[in-house]
C-alpha cells in the first residue's frame, strides 16, 4: 500500500507563532553574523554557508542563490530520511535566510579578528540553534552525514569535521593561515554556542556515588537537595593486596545540574571523605523530580 507523506505535514506546527519567530530571528542573526562580521573580513564557517562564501570570494557567485541551490539535495534527503515536517521547516528557514541575506545591507561591525571570530561564532551559533528549536536546519549539510556511516565508513561527526576541515584549509590557502585559524575559532564557537542554546546552560550530569555511609548519602540527596535517585545493589572493595575483601553496598545514581554538582559533592564528602564519585555528562532527561529545586 502506498502512502502519501504530505498527509503527515503539520501545517499548524510549521506556521505556529513560536516557530515562525524562532525562524525569522534565527535567520536575521545569521545575516548579522555573515554581513556584520564574517564576509567583510573573509571569515568562513563550515557547511553549505561556508562553501557558498568561499565560492563567492573566488568566483563572485551570488551567496544567497548558492545557499538555496546547494541545499536542495539536502532538503530532499531530509524529506526521505527524517520526514516532511522537517524538510518544510528547513526549506522555509533557508529561503527566509537567503532573502534576508540578499536584501539587507549591514556595514562591517568590526575588523578586529578576535572579536569577529568570537561574536561571529556566537551569532551564527544562536541562529542555528533557534532554527533547530523551530524544527528545521539553516544549513542542510549535516543531513548527508546520516548516509556516510553506511557508504563511507565515517560517523556523522567524523564526516562533518572532515569536510569542514577541508573548507577551513581552503580558506587558509586563499586568505592566509591566520584567517584560516580564526575561521576555525568561529566554527567551534558557533558549535558550542549552538549546543548551549539547544541543551540549555543547565545541562545535566549523572552522579554515581559509592560510599560506606550510603544511608546518610541517600538522606542528603533526597531531603537536602530534593533529588530522586536510583539504587543498584553492588559490592565495594577489591583493593590491591585485598582483592578478596569486599562489602555489599548501594550504588546511588542521581541527576544534577551544573549549579548543584559542586554543592552535592561537598555535602557527600562531609559525610564520607572516602566516598567514590564519578560524573557523566548527559544532554537530556525526562520525568522524575529533576527540576523541583529547593533553596539550600
Amino acid at each position: 500500500m502506498s502512502s502519501d507523506k504530505s498527509h503527515n505535514l503539520n501545517w499548524t506546527d510549521i506556521f505556529s507563532v513560536k516557530n515562525l519567530f524562532y525562524t525569522i530571528i534565527g535567520a536575521l542573526l545569521a545575516v548579522i553574523a555573515l554581513k556584520g562580521f564574517m564576509i567583510p573580513n573573509h571569515f568562513i564557517d563550515g557547511g553549505v554557508i561556508g562553501i557558498s562564501i568561499l565560492l563567492h570570494e573566488v568566483f563572485h557567485w551570488n551567496i544567497s542563490l548558492q545557499i538555496i541551490i546547494f541545499n536542495i539535495p539536502f532538503i530532499y534527503l531530509s524529506y526521505k530520511k527524517i520526514g516532511p515536517n522537517f524538510a518544510v521547516h528547513s526549506t522555509l528557514a533557508i529561503c527566509i535566510f537567503a532573502l534576508l541575506l540578499q536584501f539587507i545591507t549591514i556595514e562591517a561591525i568590526t575588523h578586529d579578528k578576535l572579536l569577529i571570530a568570537i561574536f561571529g561564532g556566537v551569532f551564527i551559533g544562536v541562529a542555528f540553534a533557534l532554527i533547530i528549536k523551530a524544527g528545521g536546519v539553516l544549513d542542510g549539510f549535516e543531513i548527508i552525514a546520516e548516509y556516510t556511516n553506511k557508504y563511507v565508513g565515517l560517523s556523522s561527526g567524523e564526516w562533518v569535521l572532515f569536510v569542514n576541515s577541508i573548507v577551513i584549509l581552503m580558506v587558509a590557502v586563499k586568505f592566509g593561515i591566520e584567517t584560516g585559524m580564526y575561521s576555525l575559532i568561529t566554527y567551534f564557537t558557533a558549535m558550542k554556542v549552538s549546543d548551549y542554546v539547544i541543551d540549555g546552560f543547565n545541562a545535566y550530569t549523572a552522579l554515581t556515588i559509592i560510599s560506606s555511609k550510603d544511608g546518610e548519602v541517600k538522606d542528603v540527596v533526597a531531603n537536602r537537595f530534593n533529588k530522586a535517585f536510583t539504587v543498584y545493589k553492588g559490592e565495594r572493595g577489591y583493593l590491591p593486596g585485598q582483592f578478596d575483601v569486599k562489602y555489599e553496598c548501594d550504588i546511588i545514581v542521581t541527576i544534577v545540574t551544573r549549579l548543584e554538582i559542586l554543592r552535592l559533592k561537598k555535602a557527600i564528602f562531609e559525610i564520607d571523605p572516602k566516598a567514590f564519585i564519578y560524573a557523566s555528562s548527559i544532554n537530556e532527561v525526562h520525568g522524575g523530580v529533576i527540576k523541583k529545586f529547593r533553596k539550600h
